[in-house]
């Protein structure tokens, strides 16, 4: 099966987590909330956690499938350096301000699985090359009247505390502090490109083989498993997220027909995106299929017949 991109879109339960805050006043750590509309224009403050939080732990299972399967990455890369390819000697050394962008985004797919996949925007030597991201992943919005947020009393046992100074700055002597903690059903939407992998858009061409389209395929999809298997995030070290339930839908595009996306804050998602992906296959035959998860398990499942059986679809080049 040759797979164009993926969408997921599911319900999430997560409780007693604090993955993505704010940050802190005083001793208060601020947990991060959102005001969101809902079918009928009411406004709500609810809990969540911010795509970016997500695309970072995709990213950091990505990085670690790519340096055990020895896919391309480049020296920043493999240290998993913040700024990726842009922080590579081997990369920025490679092409100067009249260099075609076209040659400075083929270097980049060829030398780095992690920047192709994750996306990166390059500034070096004056140039301005974007690199857009093959995932894309939606705020995980928490359900109005479905999630809760909690404040907890924490303090730092210390031995002798009366004979130590806190001191300024330092974090010494018996501190006190709060600490959120989050229960509740979060909506997910996220898409991925599958067909862009090895793809300039530059030029509108592929520069890498259909082999190794096809591990750096495995690896994205193995890291988006994953994501959902260990979300890693904030406060893990005490606050590991219990995940309780996991459902919705994938919508798999063979073609180059979108799969299709609708926020599972909507009670009827999951049949709304049957009924489009089914509108979409009578414009375009077999385009679109839908596979329905009920538990985190069976969404493992369906990922692992993805990957067993798929390889990237290939547009049409220029």
């Amino acid at each position: 099966m040759e797979i164009s991109s993926i969408s997921i879109c599911g319900r999430i339960t997560l409780n007693m987590h604090s993955l993505n805050n704010e940050g802190g006043e005083g001793n208060q750590i601020i947990t991060r909330q959102v005001t969101i509309v809902n079918g009928v224009g009411n406004f709500t403050v609810v809990n969540a956690v911010s795509g970016d939080m997500l695309k970072h732990i995709q990213a950091e299972h990505f990085w670690r499938i790519a340096m055990e399967d020895g896919l391309a990455l480049s020296s920043a890369c493999k240290s998993f350096n913040a700024n990726r390819i842009t922080a590579s000697e081997e990369f920025i050394s490679s092409f100067v301000k009249e260099t075609p962008d076209v040659d400075v985004m083929d270097t980049l797919i060829k030398l780095s699985s992690l920047s192709e996949i994750e996306g990166v925007l390059v500034t070096n030597n004056s140039k301005n090359v974007p690199r857009k991201s093959c995932a894309e992943f939606g705020w995980l919005i928490g359900l109005p009247e479905k999630t809760k947020t909690e404040s907890h009393f924490h303090v730092k046992l210390v031995s002798d505390s009366g004979n130590i100074k806190s001191g300024e700055g330092a974090n010494l002597g018996q501190n006190i502090f709060h600490r959120p903690a989050n229960s509740g059903i979060y909506a997910l939407v996220s898409n991925f490109e599958i067909a862009r992998i090895g793809y300039n858009d530059i030029s509108k061409k592929y520069v890498l083989t259909n082999e190794e389209r096809h591990k750096r395929m495995n690896a994205f999809l193995r890291s988006i498993l994953y994501t959902f298997i260990l979300p890693k995030g904030a406060m893990r070290n005490t606050q590991n997220p219990h995940i309780l339930d996991f459902s919705g839908v994938v919508a798999i595009s063979k073609k180059s027909v979108p799969a299709p996306t609708i926020s599972p804050i909507s009670d009827s998602f999951s049949s709304e995106i049957t009924s489009i992906a089914s509108n979409l296959n009578k414009i375009e035959n077999e385009s679109i299929e839908v596979r329905a998860f009920d538990s985190l398990a069976k969404f493992s499942d369906v990922f692992a017949e993805i990957i067993a059986s798929s390889k990237p679809y290939k547009l049409k080049e220029a």
